[in-house]
């Protein structure tokens, strides 16, 4: 009987342990999680944060006992301080008694995740300032901003958190400044889709400051300001959203390879360079059907997908991933905003030869009531006219949407099979003519 040892049980980690059970009961499953929870929908925290949902256990796929049902042991309070890949075994801290040990595996998975950037700034560590990755912030982060005292929140970063945060802060009637050093928010869209967001944002009374840096926390114990190169700001409560760093810093003694920001390299079996050991999910990187290299894109869609290959190829199959295209979708206030494939600014990075169009649309037929406009820029190839990237914001009709062209891009259709697909149609979804078609057509 084969033993498996997962480290880290969120997103990939219980996806491959959930698999692995499932195509060998016999097999010995162990999943050290240094958390208390364990299989939590992490997107969902922004709207527990606002109290949408008031209830973190709704976020919880699996409980622990769930778990060990299916054949699972689950570890939680536990981090893996080492890993021994010459004698297979790693050495585990129990963190709610500090006793340390040692386990031994035939199979290793690394699914770790990552942690939020968090820099140096003078006064980071004043009451007060908070990050958004875990269930555990979720639920500190919803208590201090219950207290009748936090006015104004600034949220530091622009990007889907810092975006869903904004939202839920208009929502808890804070007042709330967003902070980001680039240009624009979203900076992974495009800007003629992220000015639309801004203007959105500022209609909803969110302060934006683009083209800012962060300089300085301002406090004697609790934070009471934010200062800028450009300005000072009131602050009762700060959010740091500038993204994350994967937590893979206790790997570094290995001979593991791994790129400058920490992710490590997998093939697209989810094999490392040692011999078996394995990882996925935001503490790896992940093959890009488009860009047909690897990228790091912690995503919680991609984690699952990857673990759930992890799974199966520790047990002897090899099953091949077939690409992320980076998918997403955000609510922010009163729009939906997606996007997928690759960006305009990503096309001209990887010097490729494309072509963009962008056009303005309809959620639906203009005679039944209330439609509304929808944006969508497509990328693609100038000779082939195969489609590369979409991205699309507008109050309804996106999110959905959105999955039609990631399933063009992942089967290399081109702008004139998309433009003549067959969706559906009815007055009040779509006009004859559905948006993707009227986007697809205009490309030339």
């Amino acid at each position: 009987m084969s033993k498996i040892i997962i480290i880290g049980g969120v997103a990939a980690g219980m996806s491959a342990a959930s698999k692995a059970i499932r195509l060998d009961p016999k097999t010995e499953i162990v999943v050290y999680e240094k958390g208390n929870f364990l299989s939590y929908g992490a997107c969902g925290l922004p709207y527990y944060v606002s109290n949408v949902n008031d209830d973190y256990t709704k976020m919880i796929a699996r409980t622990p006992a769930q778990f060990e049902e299916m054949g699972i042991k689950v570890k939680l309070r536990h981090e893996v301080v080492k890993v021994y890949p010459e004698d297979k075994s790693v050495v585990v801290r129990d963190l709610e008694n500090g006793n340390m040990f040692v386990d031994k595996y035939d199979k290793l998975m690394i699914s770790t995740g990552a942690a939020p950037i968090v820099p140096p700034f003078p006064g980071v560590n004043l009451k007060n300032v908070y990050t958004l990755k875990t269930l555990e912030d979720g639920m500190v982060l919803k208590e201090a901003l219950s207290k009748d005292s936090v006015k104004n929140v600034v949220i530091v970063g622009a990007g889907y958190i810092g975006m869903e945060l904004a939202e839920s802060m208009v929502e808890l009637k804070k007042n709330v400044r967003v902070i980001e050093l680039g240009s624009q928010v979203l900076g992974n869209f495009d800007t003629e889709i992220s000015s639309i967001v801004e203007k959105e944002l500022i209609k909803q009374g969110v302060n934006l400051s683009l083209n800012e840096s962060v300089q300085e926390l301002l406090g004697y114990e609790e934070v009471k300001a934010v200062k800028t190169d450009k300005g000072q700001y009131e602050a009762d409560l700060v959010v740091l959203c500038i993204g994350v760093r994967p937590n893979t810093g206790f790997l570094k003694s290995l001979p593991l390879q791994m790129e400058r920001n920490g992710a490590i390299i997998i093939d697209r079996e989810m094999r490392t360079s040692i011999p078996d050991i394995y990882s996925a999910g935001d503490c790896a990187m992940v093959y890009h059907k488009v860009l047909e290299e690897n990228a790091y894109i912690p995503l919680g869609t991609t984690a699952n997908k990857l673990g759930r290959i992890a799974g199966e190829n520790m047990l002897g199959k090899h099953i091949k991933f077939k690409g992320t295209l980076g998918s997403a979708v955000a609510k922010v206030l009163d729009l939906e905003v997606a996007r997928t494939g690759i960006s305009e600014k990503e096309a001209m990075k990887f010097a490729l030869d494309y072509n963009t169009v962008f056009v303005k649309t309809s959620s639906h037929a203009s005679y039944y009531p209330n439609p509304t406009p929808i944006f969508i820029k497509l990328i693609y190839e100038k000779q082939s006219k195969k489609l590369l990237g979409a991205q699309m914001v507008g109050e309804k009709g996106v999110a959905l949407r959105i999955d039609v062209f990631a399933t063009a891009i992942h089967n290399e259709m081109t702008t004139a099979e998309l433009g003549m697909l067959d969706l559906c149609y009815a007055p009040p979804f779509a006009g004859v003519w559905d948006a993707i078609h009227i986007a697809a057509n205009a490309a030339k």
